[in-house]
């Protein structure tokens, strides 16, 4: 989708220290990316800056953008460009129309949403979903799946939604606002305070009593054995955080009913992290008169082990007859749901995510 299509989209790689600009066309990045600090702690630098940085893009394209499309960190109304109270960026405390502001100065539309609703529409697109597809039509089945739930595991817990090719805000533009669901292990808590890195930095730190400052990719690496540490309470923290994150995928699949894809840094760990995940969606939950129940109403699998993919792309399906007649129907008792890893990395997703979406809203109109 959009892969042939000449219309460019200049975008922004929105952070707390830096700003990066670039600009896609035909699914491609066709510019070398401009970097500029972000100014974070004072808007009126922080306007200039963007200003800047999309002015000189705009001087390097072949032909007139025809949006600006990016993500941008919230809280945030990102259905009017207006961005709210930030952390990283302090300038924009008290509401920043900001999307009004860039059309006001390039006079082109401007797109504004968070990173893991793109990430989720430029997997759904391009990646994840259609891959998924793929591999059932490779494996001889008519099934195919339209809905996709994206989570980021990062310094946040983000995530998107898209349902039949289109992606879901919500009336308040707060849809999948996931860091919100609680953490399964310390419900006080959100989930994002048990699987992000700061979780698993303190989770380690906990369980190890090592004071050193270390990064996930430094507790990975003491799992794995190649760096020096307490390698059972690296593979604990990398446990305990896929829990969560199991509890959260299911709560979130119980409404969408779709394939999952994750993104982010924390990914990387998905050796330690997938087994305790997938042990928490086909686990049960306690019923009144005893029996336990099936935490999902599908089985889930995950797709980048090879054992999950063969037991998710096996037959199940039978021939039923329908009653009162000699006809049968094709009848499959197993509903199933994949875990798969990002195909196209995370930077990738959510470029291709808001490029892909601009110019979506404007064919809309």
């Amino acid at each position: 989708m959009y892969q042939f299509d000449k219309r460019i989209v200049m975008t922004l790689d929105a952070g707390g220290t830096n700003f990066v600009f670039s600009a896609i066309q035909s699914n491609e990045e066709i510019v070398e990316p401009i970097v500029l600090p972000s100014n974070g702690d004072n808007l009126e630098k922080c306007l200039e800056t963007l200003v800047t940085g999309f002015s000189a893009i705009k001087l390097k394209l072949p032909d007139n953008p025809v949006a600006i499309s990016f993500a941008f960190p919230g809280p945030a109304d990102y259905v009017n460009g207006i961005i709210g109270d930030l952390n990283n960026l302090p300038a924009f405390r008290g509401g920043v129309a900001l999307g009004a502001f860039l059309k006001n100065v390039f006079g082109i539309p401007v797109f504004i949403n968070n990173d893991g609703d793109l990430f989720a529409y430029g997997e759904a697109l391009a990646g994840a979903l259609p891959e998924v597809n793929r591999m059932l039509g490779n494996a001889g089945k008519s099934k195919v799946y339209k809905n996709l739930i994206g989570i980021t595991l990062g310094t946040g817990f983000g995530g998107g939604v898209v349902r039949d090719g289109e992606l879901f805000l919500g009336d308040n533009g707060s849809a999948a606002e996931v860091w919100v669901l609680r953490d399964k292990r310390e419900p006080v808590y959100s989930v994002e305070e048990g699987i992000s890195i700061r979780a698993i930095k303190r989770e380690y730190a906990r369980l190890s009593g090592d004071p050193r400052k270390l990064t996930p990719k430094d507790i990975f690496d003491i799992a794995e054995g190649t760096l020096e540490g307490d390698q059972a309470s690296a593979r604990t923290t990398f446990e305990h955080a896929g829990e969560v994150l199991g509890e959260a995928i299911a709560s979130i699949n119980a409404v969408v009913d779709g394939i999952v894809v994750l993104g982010g840094g924390i990914v990387a760990a998905h050796k330690y992290l997938m087994p305790s995940v997938i042990r928490e969606l086909n686990g049960t939950v306690a019923m009144y008169e005893g029996a336990p129940s099936d935490r999902m109403e599908m089985k889930a699998f995950f797709l980048d082990d090879p054992a999950g993919l063969t037991a998710f792309l096996a037959p199940t399906s039978r021939q039923i007859l329908v009653p009162g007649t000699t006809e049968t129907i094709e009848y499959d008792p197993v509903k199933r749901m994949g875990v798969i890893t990002t195909k196209l990395g995370t930077s990738k997703a959510i470029a291709f995510g808001a490029y892909a979406f601009a110019l979506n809203e404007l064919d809309k109109y």
